[in-house]
């Protein structure tokens, strides 16, 4: 019923225990997993993840907090991924978007030169890809809207998820308005959100998908602890609250905007 559109289901805090973590969420009834890589190093286990189960999906990118360990060379072999995945008959259907790539203006440190200058020429790279392949993008946009939209209509790819979304409601709709759905997780749960809570409640509800980042970004009532893709339910549940939804509009709601989004999912997950 519902699809968690961002979770690191890969990453070393979840040990060997990321397939049954899965098998927990769908037992909670998630329907849907996409699982974006973040570095050349993951490109293999996420691939590998996805390819275990039907209701697990992959992204490729180089996440830019990741940029500063990575080389030019990676984007070709990100290239050569894409383009050898595309024409696998069975991989390659999970293979739904080019991601977690974007900028990242919230750590000091990304902010300066040279790594600025590399995180904003990795973005573009990667959009480049992502436009070649006709693949929409996952979109890591802390304190940085701005400039990714500004690339996003230099490079224009077939829509995508700005992930974690935390910026203006004018902001909001240039992405909406380039094709892009909006990605709320565990911060919309914490009552002191407020602005995070207001777009969650007031932008379009077609416009809207749901997420957990686990093993970031846990929701309230685990945090500060891991957060874990079973987590999900409940962040829908306090979505539907907010909207005044039934919990069945909310789930079928957010899980159809994730497929209209990431196109190569539909046909794949049912909504039922």
């Amino acid at each position: 019923m519902w699809i968690d559109s961002h979770c690191h289901l890969d990453a070393s805090e979840f040990g060997t225990h990321s397939l049954d973590l899965a098998d927990e969420a769908v037992r909670m009834g998630v329907s849907a997993i996409v699982i974006p890589a973040v570095h050349k190093s993951n490109f293999a286990k996420v691939q590998q993840l996805a390819s275990q189960r039907s209701d697990c999906f992959f992204a490729l990118g180089i996440h830019p907090m990741y940029v500063a360990t990575s080389v030019e060379q990676d984007l070709e072999f990100l290239r050569e991924e894409v383009a050898r995945l595309l024409n696998d008959p069975v991989t390659g259907k999970r293979l739904v978007a080019i991601g977690e790539i974007g900028l990242d203006f919230f750590v000091p440190a990304l902010t300066v030169s040279p790594l600025k200058e590399k995180q904003e020429f990795f973005y573009s790279e990667q959009l480049k890809i992502a436009r070649d392949f006709s693949l929409p993008v996952l979109l890591h946009v802390r304190k940085s809207q701005d400039k990714i939209l500004k690339f996003l209509r230099r490079i224009p790819v077939q829509g995508g998820i700005a992930h974690a979304f935390n910026g203006s409601e004018q902001q909001a709709q240039h992405f909406i308005d380039l094709g892009f759905k909006l990605g709320f997780g565990g911060a919309m749960t914490f009552t002191r959100a407020l602005q995070i809570r207001r777009l969650a409640s007031e932008l379009p509800i077609t416009s809207i998908v749901l997420e957990t980042d686990a093993p970031d970004i846990a929701p309230r009532w685990c945090h500060p602890g891991i957060n874990s893709p079973g987590e999900l339910v409940q962040i829908g549940h306090e979505f539907a609250s907010l909207r005044q939804l039934t919990i069945t509009e909310a789930a079928q709601q957010t899980s159809a905007n994730v497929l209209s989004v990431l196109p190569r999912m539909a046909g794949q997950v049912s909504l039922s």
